[in-house]
């Protein structure tokens, strides 16, 4: 099974290398000097690492037979895919890898069906179910532990508490400080009318 594990971002220097944009939770084994990977486009590749540096929290890479500059900037936006075998797991038991993920049932504690994963989207800040739902709509699920609460890769199920308006817009709680309190009074720090 093959797996994008980075992007190959501008070339950095004038001795063949390149920034790259990491894709994978396990850098130090997909991207270590001496792996082979496959790109996208096909044509680009199959690239080997020879070196790997960080640097300013970047990761850089040299590949064999990338000399200068220009080679390196020709390699630009390429994705570097890695074969992996379907059966590895990753060494963390709260880490998994996308495939393992795709068409799990999504459901609520109660065991109410929420729908099915379609797609993880990987976003800085955090990770993304992509769920569509019975009805053909698509809802958004944070990959935080506060929401799912389980994956259970036997039950080809995971198992969320989202918060209100999250699945459903009509549970939606809008927070304001404009909105008055459940006694009538104003939330602090706001003035009523007749305040001086």
């Amino acid at each position: 099974m093959q797996l994008v594990v980075a992007r190959i971002g501008r070339a950095h220097g004038i001795k063949g290398e390149v920034t790259v944009e990491v894709r994978t939770d396990e850098p130090e084994l997909r991207l270590g000097p001496g792996a082979v990977l496959a790109t996208e486009p096909a044509g680009t590749g199959p690239l080997t690492i020879e070196t790997g540096r960080v640097h300013s929290g970047r990761l850089l890479l040299r590949f064999e037979g990338v000399r200068d500059r220009t080679a390196a900037e020709a390699l630009r936006n390429t994705l570097l895919i890695a074969e992996v075998d379907p059966e590895e797991l990753p060494d963390d038991p709260d880490e998994f890898y996308d495939h393992q993920l795709m068409d799990l049932d999504v459901v609520l504690a109660d065991g109410s069906e929420i729908g099915r994963i379609t797609e993880i989207s990987h976003l800085p800040s955090q990770d993304l179910f992509i769920v569509e739902r019975p009805d053909g709509s698509e809802v958004m699920i944070p990959f935080v532990e506060e929401i799912v609460t389980e994956i259970d890769l036997e039950e080809q199920r995971v198992v969320i508490t989202p918060p209100p308006g999250l699945i459903d817009e009509g549970e939606a709680v809008i927070a304001s400080a404009r909105d008055a309190g459940e006694d009538g009074t104003a939330a602090a720090g706001q003035r009523k009318e007749g305040d001086a």
